[in-house]
């Protein structure tokens, strides 16, 4: 079963109205072009976007029948002020027809991902969800922790909630089941038993400490319990140890109590009783003061998985039932559905259009239920009471947040507190591997999928010279920037340039923007006080003013958090380029050298020198390299012949 729907099952069809004129908000403009579209639209499902004068998608929408739907958005006084102001800027509409409204809805979740439209209500979180893989790929399966698209054979267990939560059921499982998580390859090469069998973590196949029927026995009793038959294990190896401890073999009897200790821990650490529910996934949502949190938790086999708290963007007028509708969606469309998904309250539309939907994205049934009695009632309340004290929290993070986002504003005179915050910092040594690093930050915290690192490669650039790589960084980035976002409405421009630097760096980095024609960027420096001290960070201004702030302000606390956030992730791109140079070697220059070639070479010559002095008959003779490719390595490094 697909995960989306297929291209041949839609058809799709771009306005052939579009107003002219002005980009400027005009209700009439827009509800003309909403009734020019409207003459050629059909009665059956689809979706439509809505888009403004340059094109972009302003709202993704989904209709049981388009004609009507569409319809609705031409009877202006009978909208809420929130779709009044998207259809003033609404300019022209693409249309998509399904089979079925169910499709409809798969399809609207997909766009919504895809353009991420300012008018409708956005999953914010684009952390993928670790999964426990039990491959199938090899004699003796290996279990692992997984990310991404599941493409590897065998079976997978998941979501978890966090990498820790699934790092720790690994981690009790190893101890319980003695699979190995080593990879292929060093599963091929041990002619010995490693760590891991010393700290049994592993039954050790790899050198035959095992059957391959008693392995399988091991990876059978994994699934059981991964499914939720922990009780059948544990009978299992209680079994087993009474057994060894009748036979006087007491050694095997402590090796099964060890393993029966670890059951118990992975058992005890399940801090939500939902015995009896099997899998589902548990939504709950709390709104206050214009906020709304929804508090998931992930139950599979009668165990917990962990929780994760979500607060979705553009909720502002929009009906709580909606919210969680659009949520719903969006979410599944990176995590497969439990067989049931519990809600604390109906949906906008009638549960079974989203059951039908969250079913053929699964390939098989999926059950939306508000629970009203029982675990599963007790379970929402539980959840319930997560989400109220997670929106508790984020609101007085953000109160926090916003006091020291006011005073960043104060404090370099910025129009007002800053929604993006750039950090920049360098990294070499002796000039050697220079990269240069850019980490972003706002009032929501990092946002890491946003870090940029720079390779310092102009010719022109000193090695060493601190302002040429910022110079070289700095023009990269905002050359990029005029380029793609010349408007400015991507949200990409930051408000705020924070250099780790005094006031040499500032005035390079000024230098730079004013080339660029960039006059309106706020630039700060920050650098450390007498002695390199930090605490006693003063802060400097393209004007020549410095500033500091008192040792125990949250405000210095937070700009030195970001700062040294900066430094970490340059030191960290440095050391990985400093690692792969350990590693180059002159016959990756080589066209048509790969690894094994290259170290096959290098294993007959000795060095890469000798390889490059080498005569034609002698690069015949190694082992692995045909005549043309020797006569390719001779003419790469003997050009005249």
């Amino acid at each position: 079963m697909n995960d989306t729907p297929t291209p041949d099952r839609f058809n799709e069809e771009k306005s052939v109205y579009t107003v002219r004129g002005s980009d400027k908000p005009d209700l009439e403009a827009g509800v003309a072009a909403i009734r020019n579209v409207l003459k050629t639209l059909p009665v059956r499902p689809g979706v439509y976007r809505m888009q403004d004068a340059r094109g972009d998608v302003l709202y993704v929408g989904k209709a049981r029948a388009l004609k009507n739907r569409v319809a609705n958005y031409t009877q202006v006084a009978r909208l809420p002020k929130r779709l009044q102001r998207m259809v003033a800027q609404t300019r022209s509409m693409t249309i998509v027809t399904t089979n079925t409204e169910a499709e409809a809805l798969l399809l609207e979740a997909q766009l919504i991902k895809r353009y991420r439209p300012p008018y409708n209500v956005l999953l914010r979180d684009d952390k993928s969800f670790p999964f426990i893989l039990l491959r199938e790929d090899h004699a003796f399966p290996r279990i692992q922790k997984h990310r991404g698209a599941r493409r590897a054979k065998g079976q997978y267990y998941g979501p978890f909630a966090s990498a820790g939560s699934v790092t720790r059921t690994l981690n009790a499982l190893q101890k319980l089941f003695l699979l190995r998580s080593c990879t292929d390859s060093f599963f091929a090469n041990r002619d010995r038993p490693c760590l891991l069998y010393q700290i049994k973590r592993c039954s050790a196949p790899c050198v035959d400490r095992i059957s391959a029927d008693a392995y399988g026995e091991l990876v059978e009793d994994a699934k059981a319990f991964l499914a939720g038959k922990s009780t059948e294990v544990q009978k299992k190896l209680g079994a087993a140890m009474t057994a060894a401890a009748e036979a006087m073999d007491f050694e095997l009897a402590a090796v099964f109590r060890d393993r029966l200790r670890a059951l118990t821990f992975i058992q005890s650490a399940q801090a939500i009783n939902a015995e009896g529910v099997g899998d589902a996934d548990v939504f709950a949502l709390c709104a206050k003061q214009g906020l709304i949190g929804i508090q998931a938790f992930f139950i599979r086999g009668g165990q917990n998985w962990g929780h994760r708290s979500f607060f979705p963007a553009h909720t502002a007028e929009v009906p709580e039932e909606e919210v969680l509708e659009s949520f719903l969606m969006q979410f599944y469309e990176e995590v497969p559905p439990a067989r049931l998904v519990l809600i604390d309250r109906p949906l906008a539309d009638e549960a079974g259009l989203v059951e039908e939907a969250l079913s053929e994205r699964a390939g098989r049934k999926v059950v939306l239920k508000v629970p009203q009695r029982g675990e599963q009632r007790k379970l929402m309340e539980q959840a319930r009471r997560n989400a109220e004290e997670a929106i508790d929290r984020r609101l007085a993070e953000s109160t926090t947040q916003g006091r020291i986002f006011q005073e960043i504003a104060d404090l370099f005179e910025l129009d007002g507190p800053p929604g993006r915050i750039e950090v920049y910092d360098n990294s070499h040594i002796m000039g050697t591997n220079m990269v240069g690093a850019m980490i972003v930050a706002g009032p929501e915290g990092f946002r890491k999928n946003q870090y940029r690192k720079f390779n310092i490669k102009r010719a022109e650039t000193t090695a060493g010279d601190d302002f040429a790589m910022m110079r070289e960084v700095l023009e990269r980035r905002f050359a990029r920037l005029e380029k793609e976002d010349p408007d400015r409405t991507s949200g990409e421009w930051p408000d705020l340039l924070l250099i780790d630097g005094g006031k040499g760096q500032v005035s390079a980095v000024c230098r730079v923007l004013q080339e660029a024609g960039v006059e309106d960027v706020p630039v700060v420096g920050i650098s450390k006080g007498p002695d390199r001290n930090a605490g006693r960070e003063h802060f400097h201004l393209p004007d020549g003013r410095e500033s500091m702030l008192p040792l125990n302000s949250p405000t210095l606390f937070y700009l030195q958090r970001i700062r040294d956030e900066a430094h970490r992730f340059a030191i960290g791109a440095h050391r990985a380029k400093r690692a792969k140079a350990f590693t180059a070697s002159p016959l990756d220059e080589v066209p048509g050298i790969g690894p094994a070639r290259k170290k096959a070479l290098l294993m007959h010559f000795g060095t890469a020198k000798a390889v490059r002095g080498a005569a034609l008959e002698d690069l015949e003779r190694a082992p692995g390299v045909s005549k043309a490719m020797a006569r390719a390595i001779y003419d790469f490094y003997h050009p005249r012949g």
